[in-house]
């Protein structure tokens, strides 16, 4: 019995199919942009054949097609030819199964030579199947200024074999970037992020790898609880704690033990340590702030620069500071990134929150004398345990315990 695949695909299972088509020819060692042309126009035929002829392979006939395609489109060209004996030729890459196809893709379209922007527009127009009008509208740009530069993205690609794999930490920063532009508006692109790094945690042992997949759900499980019923933004001090999804923080908890296990910290798995104490607290009151200023100072270590460099993390830090050593304190910090990002709304309401907090702030614990280069009290492993929720319903509640390094001889990560 022949099933109609038009009738039995979802528009998200018709995007991965599609995805698994175009990852297949790009891995032959097809052209980036050919191989996407030629996929749409075997799409379309397909829309036009399936309802009377439906293929038993739908896949197989999708593959087939867009390879007549491209073979029509250059049997002019002798160089054709020698591509296809050299690609003969070499060994055939054995991942072949559609989560192996989407990271193929993903890797492809985190090429070095791309701009971060091209990057994430180049993946969410071909990994996360969203149209040019969809990705302008998440970009806050005209439709025709994201054709160009998805256009010039593939141009970019032209003549370059795409059959090596790729920089981790590239996929890694535009996985975290595509993340953040969902978290601000775009919920399926936000959930997009999370399904495609899930599946990068399932190639890779690399600790940032885990580390990011632990900071998306720790961070997405504040989201019911983010708007106001006028979509106003609620600050974190604000929100109903007991609309936080547990089960999100529950899997965040558990990525981000494995992950601090390794010993090597990164900026992922440190972004995670801090919104695991965030979500920690039963009440904003309970945050454990020392703790959390703790892993800021290792997170703005990583970079000799932050506040050039991580303007972000110094300006998370100077909240932290404000808690642990008082609110004129955390201004001093967040006056020194004014002529960095002082004209951006976050640095406003870091110093608003930080003018208000000094009216009510509680009585400050003695700062922390500077230490010598070398010699810097930072995180050194955290174990992270369930504890039933602190009161009343709500979500699970995890306590987070940081033991120090000794001082002598060890350094920050």
């Amino acid at each position: 019995m022949i099933i109609d695949p038009m009738r039995t695909l979802d528009e998200g299972a018709l995007r991965a199919l599609v995805r698994r088509v175009l990852a297949g020819l790009v891995r032959r060692g097809e052209d980036f942009d050919e191989a996407e042309d030629a996929v749409q126009e075997a799409l379309l035929e397909a829309l036009r054949v399936w309802p009377e002829h439906p293929p038993r392979e739908p896949h197989a006939w999708l593959t087939t097609v867009a390879i007549r395609r491209l073979v029509d489109a250059r049997r002019s060209q002798a160089a054709r030819h020698r591509r296809e004996e050299a690609t003969r030729d070499e060994p055939q890459s054995p991942l072949t199964d559609e989560g192996d196809d989407t990271l193929f893709l993903l890797f492809c379209c985190c090429h070095r030579s791309l701009a971060p922007a091209s990057q994430v527009a180049l993946t969410l127009r071909s990994v996360c199947g969203l149209t040019t009008r969809e990705i302008a509208d998440a970009f806050f740009v005209p439709e025709a200024t994201m054709a160009q530069r998805i256009s010039r993205a593939k141009r970019s690609l032209q003549g370059r074999r795409l059959n090596q794999p790729g920089d981790l930490s590239v996929v890694l920063h535009v996985l975290y970037l595509v993340y953040t532009r969902g978290h601000a508006g775009r919920l399926d692109l936000a959930q997009e992020a999370i399904r495609l790094a899930r599946q990068l945690t399932l190639v890779t042992e690399e600790p940032e790898a885990r580390g990011l997949l632990a900071l998306m759900p720790l961070n997405h499980a504040r989201l019911p609880a983010r708007f106001d019923p006028e979509g106003r933004i609620v600050t974190l001090d604000r929100q109903d704690r007991g609309r936080w999804d547990g089960r999100e923080i529950a899997e965040g908890v558990r990525v981000l033990q494995s992950a601090l296990a390794a010993q090597r910290f990164g900026r992922y798995q440190i972004e995670a340590a801090i919104a695991a104490l965030h979500d920690d607290a039963a009440t904003a009151e309970e945050t454990d702030w020392p703790q959390i200023l703790a892993w800021y100072d290792d997170l703005v270590a990583l970079t000799d620069d932050p506040v050039r460099h991580n303007p972000a993390a110094a300006l998370g830090r100077a909240v932290a500071v404000g808690h642990v050593h008082g609110a004129s304190a955390g201004l001093q910090e967040t006056y020194l990134l004014r002529d960095v990002i002082g004209d951006r709304h976050r640095w406003h309401a870091v110093l608003g929150y930080l003018h208000e907090w000094a009216a009510v702030s509680p009585p400050l614990l003695p700062p922390t004398p500077k230490l010598p280069a070398g010699r810097r009290t930072s995180p050194n492993a955290t174990t992270l345990s369930g504890r039933p929720p602190a009161h009343g319903p709500g979500p699970s509640k995890y306590t987070v315990q940081t033991a120090k390094r000794d001082e002598a001889g060890n350094g920050s990560s």
